[in-house]
């Protein structure tokens, strides 16, 4: 009889627990199809593209690029390109042709050895718009940069470039420096052959060996 309890028991366990996870499952996946439904918001994507843009733009000036001052007969060099390739000089005539598109932007990269970033290829839609951004000057100087060519107050120096010790040029003092622990390393691959590093001996190295 006991034994029959608990087989019972057992089975009715078994069926409740059954029954739960049958539920949870129909629950979960009833979950996963609403979240599938549900869009996200446009607004939210395009606020972030607009911080993004932003952001970039208020340290654009950092950007390594190189600087281009147009020449005053741009639009006719591109006409002679244009006519060059068989395409209408007009202004309003569409770059629509994608290998078109790449033969005339290399040809005009060689023609002003000026290239046109990734960032606005999909600005130039027309000939007018290659006229436009090749009669674009570029300037790729910083503000720190430009405080050269103006006319600073007598009592203001700015020191455009770094000075570094090295006892082979600074021989004031016999080559000594002020920061004997201290070495001017040197680890930017840019300013390696600009500033020559030091490794600066411990004076007091002698003495610590011998303790």
């Amino acid at each position: 009889m006991a034994a029959l309890i608990r087989h019972g028991s057992f089975t009715s366990a078994f069926k409740s627990t059954s029954a739960i996870l049958a539920a949870s499952t129909v629950t979960a996946r009833r979950g996963i199809a609403r979240h599938k439904n549900q869009k996200k918001p446009t607004v939210m994507v395009k606020a972030r593209i607009d911080s993004a843009g932003e952001s970039l733009a208020a340290r654009g000036f950092l950007r390594s690029q190189k600087s281009y001052e147009p020449p005053e007969n741009a639009a006719e060099r591109i006409d002679r390109i244009c006519e060059s390739q068989t395409i209408p000089v007009n202004d309003n005539t569409k770059l629509e042709d994608h290998v078109l598109r790449f033969k005339l932007f290399v040809a005009c990269e060689r023609e002003f050895k000026h290239s046109i970033p990734n960032s606005l290829l999909y600005t130039i839609e027309s000939i007018g718009d290659l006229k436009q951004f090749y009669s674009t000057p570029v300037d790729s100087t910083t503000p720190y940069e430009a405080l050269r060519k103006i006319d600073l107050p007598k009592n203001l120096h700015i020191q455009q470039d770094y000075h570094r010790f090295h006892p082979d040029t600074d021989t004031m003092f016999n080559g000594k420096t002020a920061f004997p622990k201290s070495s001017t390393l040197v680890t930017g691959l840019k300013y390696k052959k600009k500033y020559p590093g030091h490794t600066q001996d411990n004076p007091w190295l002698d003495e610590q060996m011998k303790i």
